[in-house]
């Protein structure tokens, strides 16, 4: 009686081998052309705060999603095929939404089970800020002040996702004097304006700026990170400074096109 089972020769076997090792040897080709294809900075495209330095990156994310299921604004999403990134890690294009930090624990570094993204610097800064806290009202931090305040800002100045640039002062409306009036963004996208605690769509959201300065007012670290700087003869030119952490606010919300300021990833993606 048959066994079932079925049996190849060594001729065979020796053949399928040599076509898997072939096939191997393609799809290796083509992982190295994408990522040779990929190394470049692409402005406004970054990892989620706390991601650790790229190579290791790639190595410790096992693309499980969950930094994109938590985020509220829903600005981290997984690269496909097109986007010349590692397939299924995530990004945030500010473009289209940037991270406001509005969920205040950075809960996609919170969440990540690998350390890709890595949380123990959030906690450490939030620690640090709480304990300075402290110190200064000599071990009695009063009821009426915000202790969780000064750790949500302390956690937010060592995201490093990249840092702002501006492209062409040229662009730029605040250059030449010139106001803004209209929706806040483009597109549909969330943000929680500074002092907020409620995110708005900034595409609904109408503004009246006698001097354009909306990535100035809506930038989540403040003057700390951008300043509106007078150049003379009424006109103005954004200032980024070294508290600028590419959380991507600043180009979501310029209404010019090409955009006036974008951001620069910390290191090339690949």
């Amino acid at each position: 009686m048959a066994d079932g089972t079925k049996k190849i020769s060594r001729r065979q076997f020796l053949k399928a081998s040599a076509t898997a090792v072939v096939s191997l040897a393609v799809v290796g080709s083509a992982a190295y052309y994408l990522r040779d294809k990929s190394s470049v900075k692409k402005t406004g495209i970054v990892r989620p705060p706390g991601s650790i330095k790229e190579d290791d990156f790639l190595y410790a994310c096992i693309k499980c999603g969950l930094c994109v299921q938590i985020c509220p604004v829903n600005a981290i999403k997984l690269a496909d095929w097109s986007s010349n990134l590692s397939y299924g890690t995530p990004y945030i294009d500010a473009n289209i939404q940037a991270c406001d930090f509005s969920c205040d624990a950075i809960q996609c570094a919170e969440t990540c089970p690998t350390g890709a993204i890595n949380f123990k610097i959030f906690k450490s800064a939030g620690d640090k800020a709480f304990e300075e806290l402290r110190e200064k009202f000599n071990g009695n931090i009063p009821a009426n002040v915000n202790a969780f305040g000064f750790q949500i800002l302390a956690m937010r100045k060592v995201a490093d996702m990249g840092i702002a640039k501006i492209t062409d002062k040229e662009m730029c409306l605040a250059y030449h004097g010139k106001g803004y009036e209209g929706p806040l963004g483009q597109h549909h996208a969330l943000l929680r304006p500074p002092g907020s605690k409620e995110r708005i769509d900034i595409a609904e959201t109408m503004v009246k700026r006698e001097v354009c300065d909306l990535c100035v007012v809506y930038c989540p670290l403040g003057n700390e990170a951008i300043e509106l700087k007078e150049t003379g003869n009424g006109k103005y030119l954004p200032e980024v400074k070294e508290g600028c952490v590419g959380c991507g606010v600043c180009q979501m919300l310029c209404p010019t096109q090409p955009k006036a300021i974008v951001i620069e990833p910390e290191e090339e993606l690949v």
